[in-house]
């Protein structure tokens, strides 16, 4: 039997916590191993009970979960073990701190009004090295908190090959690795190992990142 992902929770209100539990027990490859109300709380819960994702509130009494993203991290580095991936909740279609969150290792955020399913597939897509981005406030986001027009290309940009810069493009604005291969007239195997050299020549964790740096550079269009 395949083992079951280990979920956590960390939300300041008690009736959203009982909700998520009882949604997340309910699933035969899933197990809810803890939750906590605060970022404190937060990593103390990580710490001990070592979930694969942690469902992370963004604004919260204590510390928030910006904060509490970047302590867990950097505590499992230091352990040398490996992170949880950590999927932020925001009540705001448009929210600075979801950014943030992301700048601080988070794998992507949902709005806390999702619907289950979506939540419930969040977590294994996360699980399984793939980054979610709430599909409302995808491109609103990044537009308006960090759009720009760089002064200056990066110089880790420059190091990619032509058909890295066309996968790196495609990948920023929100296709998947199928929707590339069509388009690139590639494999997806072949996709797939373009997108991880890219990550590795920028120096990003996944794709959430991608996205936060192509817009940030003005890399985009």
């Amino acid at each position: 039997m395949t083992e079951r992902i280990r979920v956590g929770l960390v939300d300041d209100q008690a009736l959203f916590r009982t909700g998520i539990r009882m949604l997340v027990s309910s699933q035969p490859d899933l197990e809810f191993v803890g939750q906590a109300g605060n970022g404190v709380e937060g990593i103390a819960m990580a710490a001990t009970t070592r979930p694969d994702v942690i469902l992370m509130d963004i604004r919260m009494p204590v510390m928030d979960g910006i904060e509490s993203t970047r302590e867990i991290l950097a505590a499992a580095a230091s352990r040398g073990q490996a992170a949880p991936r950590i999927i932020v909740l925001t009540t705001f279609d448009l929210d600075e701190a979801a950014m943030r969150a992301i700048r601080g290792g988070a794998s992507g955020f949902l709005l806390k009004d999702a619907d289950p399913e979506f939540l419930l597939a969040a977590i294994r897509t996360v699980h399984a090295g793939t980054s979610v981005i709430a599909a409302s406030a995808t491109r609103e986001l990044f537009e308006a908190f960090d759009a720009h027009t760089a002064s200056e290309i990066p110089a880790t940009f420059e190091t990619l090959t032509s058909r890295e810069r066309d996968i790196f493009v495609l990948a920023a604005r929100g296709l998947s690795n199928s929707e590339i291969a069509a388009t690139e007239f590639l494999s997806e195997a072949t996709v797939k190992t373009h997108i991880s050299r890219v990550l590795g020549k920028l120096g990003l964790r996944d794709r959430v990142q991608l996205v936060v740096f192509a817009y940030e550079n003005g890399l985009t269009d």
